[in-house]
């Protein structure tokens, strides 16, 4: 399947391997919708508690607006799915068997006529 827009990436249970050209594009097209985004939410689908926060600290490293608290807190055993919310800087980590991999990014506002989309999966190293 040939990847060349987010919504490409729409129907995949795990992020796909992507060329530096590729994750060239989807970074440009995600970059318009989070700065015109009130906040967004962040998913991590990952083999494990640690590599779920290195994707996710990739993402706050990358967009200084965007942090979250008590990482050094939060553990989940086995494959988890994490949670962070870029309004209230909360961040939760759950195990979960039979999950696939990558980042979900939900662009949020606060208006109700704008409806929120979820991108993804992105790749763990998307935003490194």
């Amino acid at each position: 399947m040939e990847i060349n827009k987010l919504v490409d990436l729409n129907n995949l249970r795990t992020a796909p391997e992507l060329s530096n050209i590729q994750v060239k594009k989807l970074l440009q097209e995600l970059e318009v919708n989070i700065l015109n985004t009130d906040w967004i939410t962040i998913g991590i689908m990952a083999p494990s508690d640690s590599r779920a926060i290195e994707a996710l600290k990739s993402i706050s490293k990358k967009y200084s607006s965007i942090k979250f608290e008590n990482l050094n807190s939060i553990n989940a055993d086995g494959s988890v799915f994490l949670k962070g919310n870029q309004k209230t800087g909360n961040v939760f980590i759950r195990s979960e068997n039979g999950l696939g991999e990558g980042i979900l990014i939900t662009c949020q506002y606060y208006k109700d006529s704008k409806e929120s989309n979820t991108f993804g999966p992105l790749p763990l190293d998307f935003f490194a």
